[in-house]
């Protein structure tokens, strides 16, 4: 049988399945008797200290192996075992009652929950799942018998959804995939995944349902694609798949040092896409020529608020120096309603989001989003060979107007002191009809 979701960090994997199904946090109420209340109360902060430090060792033994961004998404659930609104109310209900710690944990989860259901935003929402995730580790200490994940290495675990926190422990204990009934590509989780080359499957529908505890798999992150119980033919087709990988990255190996020249001595330059820092390294690591699309999407999707200058000057900075001089091109912002934008930047409503206020369009009606991400660009083309690339563009007087904007932050920035490069050279993405059919109205002004 064949289950097809939504590839969110790809790579192969065959082992038996660990099925775990969603559950509440059902407890039956329970009252304590008021002598034994802080007695109760020392179980719950025991619990809740003995969860922390779980994380803390988890954070621990993956430094250095995840980017900055990357370790806040496991930071998040720290910083929930520090809530006051979750803690605080714990206490009171443990007093109040006097109810049993178990019980307080289920009372206010719940309560938290309707807060959660009452959003609009249905990002934030989501963010139950970490709740969630972070109430049943308390939970799991309050039992005395945490989750245990070392007999699972070797195995493809099979759930609701996952947390990122709980996904890098389950990596570090030896699991070698994992597919999801929900989740999204663009979730922490699924970004996390990737940093960690782990296989990742979001959005398989009836998945629970049709994979069972031992079931035999085999799933394929790059077209999302989960096997159960292959036959013999599958798994040699496996074999020969994993073969040809191995084969052709050794082959890629060799080739890496290597010039890219045809056999009429033509030289070829190969660049890399890129939208994270892991990206920038592996592409650095394959021998890329350098960077010939940047998109900086990323940073602004799975928030709130804007990144400000210093945030992408940093990140534009390392991408430069992660390609130790090579070109690296900086796409502006392309961010449509068709992305999953928090920030207000974009239009919620619009009937065609692909061509509608996007792109350079986006960037000229939000002069100040626009300016900021010019000036972070300008500040890091001193530390390697950035150029700019300009999305959605139609006509000639939008380069003008982006251009114009490019000359003068770069004015101040030299006035405030900063070193900028003397020239960045600038570009535009022919990708819209118009811009193909003007193309000789404004060729002269793109480098």
């Amino acid at each position: 049988m064949l289950l097809s979701g939504h590839g969110a960090s790809r790579g192969n994997a065959l082992g038996r399945a660990r099925v775990r199904l969603p559950h509440a946090l059902e407890v039956a109420e329970q009252r304590i008797a008021p002598a034994k209340i802080e007695a109760e109360l020392e179980r719950l902060h025991v619990a809740v200290e003995a969860a922390r430090g779980e994380m803390h060792e988890l954070r621990q033994r993956l430094h250095g192996a995840l980017n900055q961004e990357v370790g806040e998404f496991l930071d998040l659930h720290a910083l929930l075992l520090d809530d006051p609104e979750l803690l605080f109310g714990l206490d009171e209900l443990i007093r109040s009652g006097p109810y049993s710690a178990g019980y307080a944990l289920r009372v206010q989860r719940d309560r938290l929950a309707k807060v959660f259901d009452g959003m609009d935003d249905a990002y934030l929402k989501s963010r139950m799942d970490d709740l969630d995730h972070v109430i049943g580790r308390i939970h799991a200490f309050l039992q005395k018998r945490p989750p245990d994940v070392k007999g699972m290495a070797g195995e493809i675990l099979i759930c609701d959804n996952i947390a990122p926190s709980e996904l890098a422990q389950l990596q570090a204990h030896g699991v070698v995939g994992i597919v999801t009934a929900g989740g999204s590509a663009l979730s922490h989780s699924a970004i996390l995944a990737r940093s960690l080359h782990l296989p990742l499957i979001v959005n398989v529908p009836n998945v629970l349902q049709k994979v069972a505890d031992g079931d035999v798999l085999i799933m394929d992150g790059s077209d999302g694609t989960v096997t159960i119980n292959p036959q013999a033919q599958d798994l040699r087709d496996y074999r020969v798949r994993l073969r040809e990988h191995a084969r052709e990255q050794r082959e890629l190996g060799r080739l890496r040092t290597k010039p890219s020249r045809t056999r009429d001595n033509v030289d070829i330059a190969l660049l890399a896409n890129a939208e994270s820092s892991e990206d920038v390294t592996q592409a650095h690591a394959l021998g890329a020529h350098g960077l010939g699309l940047y998109r900086t999407e990323f940073l602004f999707l799975q928030r709130n608020e804007l990144p400000d200058e210093q945030e992408q000057f940093e990140t534009y900075r390392d991408a430069a120096l992660g390609m130790s001089g090579r070109p690296v091109t900086i796409r502006t912002l392309d961010l449509g309603a068709d992305k999953a934008d928090r920030t207000g930047l974009t239009l919620s409503n619009e009937e065609n989001p692909a061509l509608g206020l996007r792109g350079v369009r986006l960037s000229l009606a939000r002069p100040k989003v626009a300016d900021t991400q010019l000036r972070a660009i300008l500040r890091a083309s001193a530390y390697g060979k950035l150029r700019i690339l300009i999305p959605m563009v139609s006509t000639r007087e939008e380069i003008l107007a982006v251009r114009r904007r490019l000359a003068r932050q770069a004015e101040l920035l030299r006035a405030e002191g900063h070193e900028v490069a003397e020239h960045i050279p600038f570009g535009a993405m022919i990708e819209v009809p118009a811009a193909a059919i003007a193309l000789e109205s404004f060729i002269d002004l793109v480098d």
